[in-house]
Parts: C-alpha cells; structure tokens; sequence
C-alpha cells in the first residue's frame, strides 16, 4: 500500500449544532472514524440562515432566533483559532442540547466553551452580527453543493455532496462502517440523487 493511499479519506460535514439530526450525523462520523480510514472536516452552517423570510410556525420562529447564536460562536472560534477547533466545540454544544436538555443561552454557551478548552469572550459573538458574513458564507459552501430545499446535515466526499444521512439510532462499530460504505458507493455512482422515506421515529440519542 502507497503512502497516499494509505492516508484518511476527507469527509466534509456541515452541521447547525440545533438539529438533532445532525447531531446523530456527526456521531456516527466518528464512529466511522474507528473502523475506516476518515478523517472529519467540519464547517459551520444555519438553520436560523436558511429560514430567513420563511414563513415558520411561532415555535419554530422561537428556534431560529435562538440559532443564531450558537453558529455566531462556532464561526468565531473557527476565524480565531482554526477549524480544528470546531470539532470539540460541536461536541461541547451538542451534548447539552441534545443529551442533557439545556437551554440554548449564553450560560450552555460559556459551559461548552469552557470543556472546549476556549475562551469565554467568544461567547460575545451570539450577540454581535460581525460575525454573520463569514457565517453565510460557510453556509453556501454547504448549500450550494446540495441545494437550498434540504437542511442539516451536508456531507461531502470529494466533489459529491448530499444532505444526510438522516438515521437514528446511532450506527456503532461496523454497522457505522457499512453506512459509509454504501455512502461511499452512491458518491461514486454518476448521476445518483436520493434515496428517501417517511421517518416514523423521533431521534435517538444512545
């Protein structure tokens, strides 16, 4: 085997850290990371973006006005520290919305900043829109490699890129594995577009 081919497989993965389902997205890319040879990119994008001048349900208004801040945040940490540092920060995020249930504040932000190893100044960033052109612009990276009718999660491998995978539960161990084989498959396959079904589950966080 050559050095290069021994290298990881880029994964591009672009996540809002209030969908639920990219949130089980992204944990399985990091499953898929213990039984194949992938390495994650993560990049930023907005749900609260991608509804502006939607007409929305008021609970879902509620939602996107707290969206903002979170990806304000993210893309702060991104423009002062790296990319690198968007993984643990999702991660940080992630778990206390979606495990632990807490609200989407400045008090979850500062927490997850904290095991994040960042400063809590960037917290500042969920209120100030200084941050929102390089927050757009993450998000048509994504979204203009999928289209504007589908949301979060965006994968891409190489030039392919679809919205999804859409599962729950989580896919552990192999089972991980097989998903991003078949992933890797229909990337590969020229001119496939979607496979879809109905969803009769709510998430799922194992």
């Amino acid at each position: 085997m050559t050095a290069t081919e021994s290298e990881p497989t880029p994964v591009d993965f672009w996540f809002d850290p209030l969908c639920p389902w990219a949130w089980i997205a992204s944990r399985w890319l990091l499953e898929v990371t213990e039984v194949r040879p992938v390495q994650p990119r993560w990049h930023v994008m907005s749900l609260s973006v991608l509804n502006e001048g939607r007409d929305l349900p008021e609970q879902y208004q509620r939602l996107m006005a707290e969206g903002w801040g979170p990806v304000r945040v993210a893309i702060a940490a991104e423009q002062r520290f790296g990319p690198q540092v968007l993984g643990r920060l999702y991660t940080a995020l992630g778990t206390r919305f979606h495990h632990e249930k807490m609200p989407k504040n400045r008090e979850t932000i500062l927490a997850a900043l904290a095991e994040a190893e960042l400063p809590a100044e960037l917290a500042d960033a969920a209120e100030s829109t200084a941050y929102d052109e390089a927050l757009r612009a993450s998000h048509r990276n994504g979204m203009d490699r999928v289209g504007y009718e589908v949301g979060t999660p965006v994968i891409a491998i190489g030039d392919v890129a679809f919205f999804g995978p859409v599962v729950t539960p989580i896919p552990r161990g192999e089972a991980a594995g097989r998903l991003y084989d078949g992933v890797l498959l229909v990337a590969g396959t020229d001119g496939f577009y979607e496979l879809k079904r109905s969803r009769d589950r709510e998430p799922v966080f194992d």
